[in-house]
């Protein structure tokens, strides 16, 4: 079933659907998933030692040759060494969140790697595309993890107006309505997190995927605000002791401490109480644990036939006189 973008030809899949690069979550072996159903998988690298990466990377080329990323967390202690594992390995794309890659554009070009940064405002996107990324992924306030200001709404087409290269549409995506929007709005391909972390070859802690598979529409809050890093969750008691350390006022370098290792705590361990459950405010959408596949099959077929009911619908309003 065609349904290509000119993202596609870019990075070599055959679906304009990407996976987000969640920390502890997006392990070799769901990056794989998604690239052998069509997609691009991609590995979260985190602030994950290079040695770990390594493994990944490792395991995903095991299970598949299709293309995949990896996902370089700029502000991560291990940044360089990742980096030039990346280089070594010659991953065909790298996304980057949590910084500027401009000092990486080079490096990867000279491997024929494609750089896709994160972005979360226009000044940004313009930015990077003068340092020369070849395409960027706008990311409004719906997702999990780390948040901008802006939703998803408002932020793609400003940066589809923006700048020359594809734009990839992220936060609050879970289905093909999602998808069918974020192409309306100027996107040339979509990434999913949430809904992949229910995918039954992610190998996060049951515990994480049945926290997002019970949330309901408002169970999402943002944390950390004060610090300058904003992080969407699920709401539990640790969320709840980070709200109650902001309103009391806490300086931002002891509500930072607080979060330290509770992403693993949760992705790992499977502690949804205490532990950081990062899930974007499309958790409500997600309602079973399925295979990639069959992930990335209701994305494609769901999209073309709304698509087709549409045009439909469309045509049948102008021939009526709308």
């Amino acid at each position: 079933m065609e349904f290509k973008t000119a993202l596609c030809e870019l990075l070599g899949i055959n679906v304009p659907v990407l996976q987000g690069g969640m920390a502890w979550v997006a392990t070799g072996e769901l990056a794989a998933a998604v690239s052998e159903a069509g997609g691009l998988g991609i590995i979260g690298a985190g602030n994950a030692p290079a040695a770990f990466v390594e493994q990944e990377i490792i395991k995903a080329k095991l299970l598949t040759k299709k293309p995949f990323g990896v996902n370089l967390m700029l502000l991560s202690p291990f940044v360089e060494d990742v980096a030039e594992l990346l280089l070594r390995e010659e991953v065909r794309v790298v996304t980057t969140g949590a910084g500027n890659p401009g000092k990486y554009v080079d490096k990867f070009k000279k491997k024929n790697i494609s750089l896709i940064p994160v972005v979360s405002s226009v000044a940004l996107a313009k930015r990077l595309e003068r340092m020369g990324v070849d395409a960027m992924i706008a990311e409004g306030k719906e997702s999990g993890g780390h948040v901008g200001q802006l939703t998803t709404m408002v932020l793609v087409p400003q940066v589809v107006d923006a700048v020359s290269v594809p734009v990839i549409a992220a936060g609050g995506i879970a289905d093909s309505r999602g998808v069918v929007a974020a192409l309306a709005l100027g996107a040339q391909g979509v990434q999913l997190g949430t809904r992949f972390v229910c995918a039954t070859e992610c190998t996060v802690h049951p515990n994480y995927k049945a926290a997002i598979l019970k949330a309901k529409d408002r169970d999402t809050v943002i944390t950390g605000r004060s610090t300058g890093h904003p992080v969407r969750v699920l709401y539990n008691k640790l969320a709840r002791q980070f709200e109650n350390m902001e309103k009391a006022g806490a300086l931002p370098e002891e509500i930072e401490k607080l979060g330290i290792g509770k992403l693993a705590a949760a992705a790992r361990d499977g502690d949804v109480v205490l532990g950081s459950v990062m899930a974007g405010q499309s958790a409500a959408l997600v309602h079973r644990e399925e295979p990639s596949a069959a992930i990335i099959d209701d994305l494609v077929k769901g999209s073309l036939q709304l698509i087709t009911e549409l045009k439909a619908k469309f045509c049948s309003e102008v021939s009526h006189g709308w």
